[in-house]
């Protein structure tokens, strides 16, 4: 197979070094990649927004499958534009994407079809989310209704908060993403990341994870795209799973069938595991990032033959198989982030740092004058595997305390919560 994977993230490379140890695989494109996904895959110049361009260089090289990384593009439609041109594509729909592209979309969705969610208002004027936000009290959770690259959150612990939150997106601090808000309850529970491939009518369970999105130990400090992640999630009991298929994920799957955009990629469900079960908090429609490197390191089976099952509506007839490991990620990331992330310092020790059952991957990551510089603001995810959680915890910072980057920094209590969960056994 010739693959064209679109992206330049953690996720991105984790894809790209799981597809290359496929037998399937024939020539691996990435466009515009990283210098880590570079060791996998041929590197493409080209513009993702120009689905012309992207088509075109899919028929030139006689691309068998599209893999798209990001949220992004697949909002904007770039898996409709491609599959008008007969290239067969893993991942959603424009219409299908807003699950993810409009958390108001969403929550309607769950409402109409009984998926158990936060109560929510939609607002799109800053005085009556303030209203609502007056009479709701703290705390409460603001959320910008587009895409905001994991920041247009706040769990607002005052009212205060709160109000400073929606002022940021009324006064257009996520662009066009905040023209809209959602107000929801604050849930009480334990998060958990769960994961789907999907075919449209078939949602394959493909693992859990749980991310730590707080900036700083002890789940402090703003909301990030993720510090760090670890599978699975001890939360996710098989009962637990179980419930989650039938009471969130087929009833969406039904739901977006019957609003004519049937689910194809990948349903990655954010949950609060509640007293009385399992909540959604939010569906993103790709990989999580960071829960994507812990997965592609635990993920037994060929992915290339799934993600190919998924876009050809086969998965009624796929299994999945785990390796019995936990696996744990850690993310490094560059000083100022999330805010104004200092770009251009020198990090060195990376390829040393790997080893059995550590990987490196690169997200935001650049060459200049022959060396690696951070050019992002998650830059490295030092991931490794182990028969525990925290095992896996232990040679992933072992890894990472290789590493010769000043700049950078990490939180230290990754995978907190399920070491807790071991030392009481």
């Amino acid at each position: 197979m010739r693959v064209l994977l679109i992206g330049s993230g953690g996720r991105e490379h984790a894809l790209a070094w799981k597809m290359a140890a496929s037998p399937l695989l024939t020539k691996l494109y990435a466009v515009p990649g990283n210098p880590g996904i570079g060791r996998e895959a041929e590197l493409v110049r080209l513009d993702i927004a120009d689905h012309t361009a992207v088509a075109r260089f899919c028929r030139e090289n006689e691309i068998d499958l599209v893999v798209v990384g990001p949220e992004g593009p697949l909002v904007a439609g770039i898996a409709d534009d491609l599959r008008a041109e007969g290239i067969r594509v893993f991942g959603p729909s424009k219409a299908a994407a807003r699950l993810e592209g409009s958390k108001g979309f969403t929550k309607d969705l769950c409402a109409k079809y009984g998926v158990p969610t936060a109560a929510y208002g939609r607002f799109g004027d800053l005085a009556s989310a303030r209203a609502y936000v007056e009479k709701t009290g703290a705390p409460i959770v603001i959320k910008a209704d587009g895409l905001a690259a994991g920041k247009g959150v706040t769990v607002a612990m005052t009212l205060d908060e709160a109000r400073t939150a929606l002022d940021a997106c009324f006064d257009g601090s996520f662009g066009q993403a905040g023209a809209e808000v959602v107000v929801e309850e604050f849930l009480v529970g334990e998060e958990a990341s769960f994961f789907c491939l999907c075919d449209g009518t078939t949602a394959l369970p493909f693992g859990t994870a749980q991310d730590h999105k707080r900036l700083s130990d002890g789940d402090t400090g703003p909301n990030t795209g993720g510090m760090g992640a670890y599978s699975p999630a001890p939360v996710m009991t098989p009962e637990m799973i179980d419930r989650t298929m039938r009471e969130i994920v087929e009833p969406t799957m039904r739901g977006m069938a019957e609003t004519g955009a049937p689910f194809s990629g990948v349903l990655f469900a954010g949950l609060m595991i509640t007293d009385k079960g399992p909540k959604l908090i939010e569906y993103n429609t790709r990989f999580g990032d960071p829960e994507c490197q812990v997965l592609m390191m635990r993920l037994k089976d060929d992915l290339l033959v799934l993600l190919n099952a998924a876009a050809d509506g086969q998965l009624a007839h796929t299994s999945v198989r785990w390796r019995d490991d936990a696996a744990l990620t850690v993310v490094m990331a560059a000083r100022g982030y999330p805010g104004a992330p200092e770009k251009g310092s020198v990090i060195r020790g990376v390829e040393a740092a790997a080893g059995e059952g550590v990987e490196i991957f690169h997200a935001g990551t650049a060459i200049n004058g022959g060396a690696l510089v951070a050019n992002g603001g998650r830059v490295l995810n030092i991931t490794a595997t182990g028969r525990t959680v925290g095992e896996a915890q232990k040679k992933a910072y072992a890894a990472l305390d290789r590493i010769d980057w000043p700049q950078g920094f990490c939180r230290r209590d990754i995978g907190w919560l399920a070491l807790a969960r071991e030392q009481s056994k």
